[in-house]
Parts: structure tokens; sequence; C-alpha cells
């Protein structure tokens, strides 16, 4: 798989961020996000890099890409007009969920309100149970089914019907006849998540169906657009940090509801420096900031993930997201006090100092006014700052509040920003039960360099990584990712007293349907998993299963992860077998990385502010840097795609893949 050009490009909320890799070297450009159409930012972006390495797009040979579509779907609840098919009486699971309240001492906290709304809920006479089928559907109820979701106008449909994890019958015979008599699109649990939990199955059924007609005609649009230009069709990047191909995720499209952040994740991972315990991931860009854990070389990995207000079951990179971003918005609350984010500037019109009509305060506007950013520091794009704009959008604030001088205004901001981040990373380490000073911090993303050192302070972490390419790591990830396809299938038994052949067969069918999505089946890897539990328990853990399958060995390595994941195990204690899962993995080719750098890397300097006193500070252009450069702060490396800021007490140093390590010398 040795590609002489690789392009890859991740969409974000503010930036798109593209890699460009030739036998030349790697090239790579950041261009701001088309929120009306995110294909036109790609291909503005495609071609940017495209001309700076000197090929044409028709040269590219493989194409890998990151989006946000399915993701702002489900944020902003604009995705396609949804209809649900289920068994009788349970029409209401999508509004009553769990019966848990959004905020347990808040009265007046209101759930939110589902994807499909009662009008386009509908009830069918049918009936599994968890052993066979009790009713099935007659053909009279297949017609009326057909009838009642044309004349909702619905854009797609869910089907999910009780215990069809177990025998899907009656729900693929609802499916093939909408298949077949309609022309929407249709996403049935028993494909979608074959696993028990009615309300998490339906919601996540419903959620794919929401967003597949935008993942349809965003790539349909997209890869017309790219086959124009001479591109090769995108392979996409999934929740679970693995690649697949766009046909696939066409038709299984919320697999993509953590696309972007997922490939981050993975780009940091190659810069695991293996002295510490393992990585936490600081991904911050222009509108959210995305933490997760890479621990002895493995990525982090849930199925209990929650996108915005609505439960996704599919395997995801367990990711904490918060709104906190170069773009986030600072403002006062009643009570007086400086509030940042979650409300972001965005692209259009962007932080006050972007010059493009924004006029509220942001945390690139009060970096700007700390000096961590200058008026000559480009953004991408060509980008350059207004320190005029930003001053005046700081100043309002200040006289507003009445909270001081601008630039106490703006370490205030910068400073309340790095809190909401830290108590992020916090949940992801300390929550868990990890301890945050044994873990490497690896910081990426448009403004995540220049957070991470003063973030290291707050946690007591000694060490922040920094690849070279870190403006642009998700994108760089891309290229690195594996092609990844997942199965799961619920199958409820006492461990001790499981039939192993009925066992063996279920992994053997899961098996041939992960294949048969794989781009070259003789070339896969394939992963068997458990998810377990003690009984009475209510939530299960995942474990890696033997082939062939060995009651004995999975319930040893169930005690060992209960252990190490919630502090002991019970031997005695019978365990309970619920899910079993099936991966099929094609390796992928990280990318070479090499860095040469020049003798002299020191461009000027200028003022910036560290803990309320203002230093003179130098400035390196990070390009520039040589292997093996050793400098103690306080420094501020700028380049093309980011800004990384070096306080007083620590030091970085430079490799040969260009990548700035800091170690504290306090």
């Amino acid at each position: 798989m040795n590609r002489s050009v690789r392009l890859a490009v991740d969409v974000g909320g503010t930036f798109t961020d593209i890699v460009l890799i030739t036998e030349d070297g790697v090239t790579t450009a950041k261009v701001p996000t088309t929120e009306s159409d995110q294909s036109d930012g790609v291909l503005a972006g495609i071609e940017t890099a495209c001309e700076d390495a000197g090929v044409d797009p028709s040269d590219v040979d493989q194409f890998r890409h990151a989006m946000t579509v399915a993701t702002n779907a489900l944020l902003e609840e604009d995705g396609a007009r949804t209809a649900l098919v289920t068994t009788a009486g349970f029409g209401d699971v999508l509004k009553i969920g769990r019966q848990d309240r959004p905020d347990l001492y808040d009265h007046s906290a209101r759930k939110p309100d589902p994807l499909v709304p009662a009008a386009r809920r509908f009830e069918v006479d049918e009936r599994a149970l968890p052993d066979r089928i009790e009713q099935g559907v007659s053909s009279e109820t297949l017609e009326e089914i057909v009838d009642v979701v044309e004349q909702s106008d619905a854009e797609s449909v869910a089907i999910s019907f009780l215990h069809a994890y177990a025998h899907p019958e009656n729900e693929r015979e609802v499916a093939e006849r909408l298949r077949e008599q309609t022309d929407v699109p249709v996403a049935a649990s028993h494909e979608t998540l074959a696993a028990f939990r009615e309300y998490e199955r339906t919601a996540t059924t419903v959620a794919d169906a929401y967003v597949r007609p935008v993942i349809d005609r965003y790539l349909g649009r997209f890869e017309g657009k790219a086959t124009e230009r001479g591109l090769p069709s995108p392979r996409v990047m999934q929740s679970n940090g693995g690649i697949a191909d766009a046909a696939t995720v066409r038709t299984n499209a919320v697999t993509t509801a953590l696309s972007g952040p997922a490939a981050g994740v993975v780009g940091a991972s190659l810069f695991d420096p293996e002295t510490h315990d393992g990585i936490i991931t600081f991904d911050m860009g222009g509108t959210s900031s995305d933490v997760s854990l890479v621990r002895d070389g493995m990525v982090e990995e849930t199925t209990e993930a929650d996108v915005g207000d609505h439960p996704v079951r599919v395997p995801m990179v367990d990711i904490e997201t918060v709104g906190a971003g170069g773009g986030s918005v600072a403002w006062v609350d009643a009570g007086g006090a400086l509030r940042v984010g979650p409300r972001s500037a965005g692209a259009e019109p962007g932080p006050a100092c972007y010059g493009r009509g924004g006029t509220e305060p942001t945390v690139t506007d009060a970096n700007l006014a700390l000096g961590y950013l200058g008026t000559d520091t480009e953004l991408g794009d060509g980008l350059t700052l207004d320190e005029t704009a930003a001053r005046n959008a700081l100043e309002e604030i200040t006289d507003g509040a009445e909270l001081g001088a601008i630039t106490d205004v703006a370490r205030g901001i910068y400073r309340v920003a790095n809190a909401t981040m830290a108590r992020t990373i916090r949940r992801v380490t300390v929550e868990r039960g990890h301890d945050p000073r044994e873990f490497a911090l690896i910081a990426f993303g448009g403004a995540g360099p220049m957070h991470a050192v003063a973030l290291a302070d707050r946690l007591d972490i000694g060490t922040v990584v920094v690849p070279r390419a870190n403006g642009v790591l998700s994108a760089l990830g891309l290229l690195a990712a594996d092609e990844r396809h997942d199965e799961i299938q619920t199958h409820r038994a006492a461990l001790a007293d499981v039939d192993i052949s009925t066992i063996e067969d279920r992994y053997t069918a899961m098996t041939e349907t992960v294949l048969a999505e794989t781009s070259s089946p003789d070339e896969a890897t394939i992963g068997r998993g458990a998810d377990l539990r003690y009984a009475g328990q209510s939530h299960e853990l995942t474990v890696s299963v033997p082939d062939p399958f060995d009651a004995e060995t999975v319930a040893d390595r169930f005690g060992r992860v209960h252990e190490q994941t919630r502090g002991y195990r019970l031997d005695d204690e019978p365990i309970e077998l619920i899910n079993l899962r099936v991966t099929s993995t094609i390796e992928g080719t990280p990318p070479d990385i090499s860095h040469e750098g020049s003798i002299d890397a020191q461009t000027g300097t200028r003022e910036a502010h560290f803990d309320g006193v203002c230093r003179e500070t130098a400035i390196y252009d990070r390009d520039r840097l040589s292997p093996g450069t050793d400098v103690a702060g306080p420094v501020i490396f700028e380049g093309g795609e980011s800004t990384v800021v070096l306080p007083p007490d620590w030091r970085a140093s430079v490799d040969e893949r260009g990548t700035l390590t800091m170690e504290a010398t306090r």
C-alpha cells in the first residue's frame, strides 16, 4: 500500500485541514470551512495543497476524508424528516427514554424532543420474544405501513421492533417491503445495532435514518465534484477510528457521528513518547475541544456515547467534547461572572480579529491581546489578525462589566477557557481512576498548542508533546488509520453454561458479515470480543475472546478488566455473557515524517503576558527549527497551522520528525 500521492481532508467547525504526502514530503493547508456546503471548502483546500506541492488533483492515488456532516445534523437537529415504525405499544419509547432527569435538582429541566415527532411514529401489530416469533406481520399490515409512510412525507424510515436483535424476521420483512415499494432510505435496527436495550437500539437506528439522507447527499454531491477533478472516491473515517469506503457509510451513516475527532486521536497516537502510562490527546479547534486517552498504545473506545442529546450506541473512540475553542465567545452572566462559550463565532464571521465582521470577544481575540498571537501571525489561508478589532471587542465587555484593563480581561478569558478544558481532562483521567501526572499531553488543533502547557500546569502534567503537523493532525491521522468494520449481536447466557458450538456458529456468521464489507478480505485480521457483566450488574465490559471460545479464559480476562476498570473483581460471582463482537481490520500505513530545519529559526521578539507579567518573548519559526534544538521559555513557536506557547519554567526540544517535546523545569 505504498502510495506515491496520498491525500487526507478533515472538516472542522471553523477550518478545513488538508495533508498531502508525495515522494518529496508533506504539504499541509488550512482553509475556512464553508458552512453552506462543506464540499466547496474541501475542494478549495485540495486545490491549494496540490498547487503548493506541484501536483495535479488527478495525480492523487489515495484519498481519505473526515467530516462533520452527521455530527452537525445531530447537534443542530436539521437532519432528514424521519418516520419510526415500531411494535404496537412502543411508539413512545423515544420520548420516555430511561426516565432519568437531565438535571437531578432542576425541577424545570426538560428532556430534549426526540428526533421523530409523535405524528411520524407508527405502530405495527407484531410480536417477537427473545426466543421466537409470536406474531408475524400480515400482508394487509405491510400495505398499510407502505401507505402511512408515503403519506407522512418522510425522507427516511427507521424500523425498530421489540426483540428484533434476537429474531429479526418481522423487521426484515417490513424493511424489504418498504425498500421495494418506496424510494425512502430504510434503517432497520437488526442491521444498525443488533443488541438488546430497546431505547438505545431504537435511538441509534433513528439517528442512522436521520443522518443517512444528509450523508448520502453530501457524499453524492462531493464525489461528483471530485470525479470532475480526477480525484478518486474518498474513503471515510468512522467514529471507531477506522476507515470505510463511501458506499458503506452511505448506508450506515451513524458510524460517522464522530468522524473528525476520531481521526485526531489516531493521529496523536503516532506520537506517543512511550515513556509514560499513556497519552492524553487534546484537540482544540475553533469551536470545541476534544479530549481522549491512549493507553498501552491502544485508543480508548466506548459504546455508550451521546452526540448532542441523542444516544448513539455504535463503537466509537471514547472522546469527551466541550464547547471551548478559539472562536468561543466570552460573555458576562447575570451575576457579573466572566464566562466563555459554549457559543462560538464559527468560521463566519469568526473572531473579531479575523476582520470579517465579527464584533464579539473570543478566545482568539484574548490570545492576540496577550501577545501569544501577533498581527503578522498567519492562521491559515493567508489570514492575518486585526489587533484593533480584537481590542475593541474586548473593550466592550470590559466597559460593560467593569472588569479592569483589556489585558486583565484577556487573561481572564484565557484562564476561564483553560479551567473548562482542565475539567474535561479530569473527566477522562481522575474520574476514571487515572492519574494525569503519569500521562503525557499531546496537543494539536489550531488552538491547542497555545493552551496546552497552561493546562499541564493546572494538572501537574510534566510533559507536553506537539507534533510538527499539529494544526492538521486529524488529517494526518486519516492517512494512518486502519480500515475497520464492526458487528455486534446480543447473545445472553450464563458464561458457565454457554453452548460453545452455538457461540462459534454466531462468530462465524458475524465474521462473514464484516468480511463482506471489507475491501480486501484476504488481508484482514479478525478480532473477536464479548460484553460481560457480573450477575445483577446493569453495565457490561468488553474483553477479547480467544478462537476457539474458552469460557475459563474469558472469565479470567473479564475479571482482570473489571479490576483494572472498577477496582475489584469477584471470582466467585457468576458472570453473564451479553453481546458478541467481531471486528475486521486491515492495518494502515502511517506516513513517513522527517524534518530538517535550519540554523537560524528565531524571527524576532514581542511582548507577551505570563501570569500577569509582560515579558519580552522570543519568536521562532517552527518550520525552521533544527532537530536537536533545545530552548528555555518564554518562547513562542509560530507556524502556518498553529502557534505553540512555551512559558517560563518550561523547556522545549525538537526531534528528527520536528516534534516539540516540552517539559517542566520547576
